[in-house]
């Protein structure tokens, strides 16, 4: 937890007290339903949350903002994105129900009235965000195709509306497609040995 106030250090007591529940809720989760690794779960605090920030880091949301997290598993990057960002809606999706079951006991565990999720692919959604969020699910060519249609024509933030997308190493061929794309290396604000290779890809993508 200490991390987390390392680098964000105006958070409200309430906001405290939910990024601390966090082990504690994904300690248990975790022994029921497998959504972390387990290597993963005793690194919960960097490998997931502070990773999850990180698209903070690049892009602080609005109030009233609308974000689409796609593949959230049990609630990353979306559930550390809507603690840090209250008065920001939250829309949790993944095709695997057992995952959702874990985020939305998550969300109600943390009071969190600011997510939805929902068991449900990523195409189906409709609706429309100001940014699409994720790590790492799939191929960039496929989560482009999926997130085309759902992306908000009105712009609100500094950051042209698309995808913000949490990914590790060499993404010189992934992106080959995609010369919009701006590439954040972590390590700009993160000092942890884990954020060596991993980045936060912005996509800005225009409805047709």
């Amino acid at each position: 937890m200490e991390v987390i106030l390392k680098y964000f250090s105006n958070l409200s007591d309430n906001q405290v007290a939910q990024f601390s529940k966090l082990e504690e809720l994904y300690t248990y989760w975790n022994e029921q339903i497998n959504v972390i690794s387990r290597k993963d779960i005793d690194e919960l605090y960097i490998r997931h949350v502070l990773h999850s920030l990180g698209i903070a880091k690049v892009q602080p949301f609005k109030p009233n903002a609308k974000i689409l997290d796609i593949g959230t598993g049990g609630g990353f990057p979306g559930i550390p994105l809507a603690i840090l960002f209250p008065e920001t809606e939250f829309h949790l999706v993944d095709s695997i129900g057992k995952k959702i079951k874990v985020v939305n006991e998550v969300t109600k565990a943390l009071g969190l009235k600011n997510v939805k999720a929902e068991h449900v692919r990523a195409e189906l959604v409709k609706d429309e965000f100001d940014f699409v969020v994720s790590r790492a699910v799939t191929k960039m060519d496929d989560f482009v195709k999926w997130t085309r249609d759902k992306i908000s024509k009105k712009q609100k933030h500094t950051l042209k509306n698309g995808i913000l997308y949490l990914k590790g190493g060499d993404l010189t061929d992934e992106l080959v497609n995609f010369p919009k794309a701006t590439l954040y290396n972590l390590t700009d604000f993160f000092q942890e040995d884990f954020f060596d290779t991993k980045k936060v890809v912005h996509i800005p993508i225009k409805k047709k």
